[in-house]
């Protein structure tokens, strides 16, 4: 959704008034891009606290830069008041002033301002410089320390957002293909059972005209032997019949393989004994 949109709709979805959070986050985003179109994102618990560790942090170096911005003003003012009190004390003392120097002294007087300036030295003696070059090292190593700090936490930022966005748009298609899936097996299981209600009832409608053809068969005096349940009746004993008929023909192999005295022995053991 729009910036605009994804503003609306996110105060609505949370309540109102608008939660700080999501207020400096669009605050945010509108003076980042400015006229430009503000990217689309979805309102929910882990985008917005990403988003909103990326303001604090952007508001954070924004108070900084500001900060030394400042600092420098003073201090060029504290320097230019310092140098309109050195060069009227030359003068005034010494008779000295830019205009009366060599080129090469101004040049010389030019450099050593310059150097107390940058390195913000109360006066010019070489210990202050010495000293003031040592902090301004320590200074920058720090400063470089924590700048490459920010910058890995804003890589880890962009990271977790893209990783963010990236899931939500696959949960967006997996949850698609689950509605898409669910359709299908619901229109399956209409099927089936529209198929399962037709064999019922097509079963019932069967055995009904089957037991009016025999009501109508047993008044015509057809032999109730003739009948369906006569006839399956008499097919199980059948295959019982053949059934038994299988194991005396294995009986009967087995007194074929014997020798005829054997044989006979056999047969009348048998007859003994049942």
């Amino acid at each position: 959704m729009a910036a605009g949109g994804s503003t609306q709709k996110a105060a609505a979805a949370v309540g109102s008034p608008m939660p700080e959070k999501l207020w400096r986050i669009t605050s945010w985003l509108k003076k980042t891009f400015e006229n430009q179109l503000v990217p689309q994102f979805d309102v929910n618990t882990k985008t917005t606290d990403l988003l909103y560790e990326l303001v604090e942090y952007s508001e954070e170096r924004e108070r900084d830069v500001s900060f030394l911005i400042e600092d420098m003003k003073k201090r060029a003012a504290e320097y230019d008041a310092g140098a309109e009190y050195l060069q009227s004390l030359l003068t005034e003392s010494l008779g000295l002033s830019p205009s009366s120097l060599s080129e090469e002294g101004t040049a010389h007087l030019n450099t050593l301002v310059d150097s107390a300036m940058i390195l913000e030295t109360k006066d010019t003696y070489l210990t202050s410089f010495f000293c003031a070059i040592s902090d301004r090292t320590l200074e920058l190593h720090a400063a470089e320390s924590k700048n490459k700090e920010m910058e890995q936490r804003l890589v880890n930022l962009k990271k977790k957002l893209t990783a963010t966005l990236v899931l939500e748009k696959q949960l967006e298609k997996d949850l698609e293909k689950t509605k898409t899936h669910l359709e299908i097996e619901v229109a399956k299981s209409e099927n089936r059972l529209q198929n399962l209600q037709f064999l019922e009832d097509k079963s019932e409608d069967l055995k009904i005209r089957i037991k009016t053809a025999e009501e109508q068969l047993a008044a015509s005096g057809l032999d109730q032997s003739l009948l369906h349940e006569s006839l399956v009746s008499m097919s199980e004993k059948l295959a019982e019949m053949q059934e038994e008929m299988v194991h005396v023909k294995k009986k009967l192999e087995y007194y074929l393989d014997l020798p005829p005295v054997i044989t006979l022995s056999m047969v009348l053991l048998y007859l003994q004994s049942n």
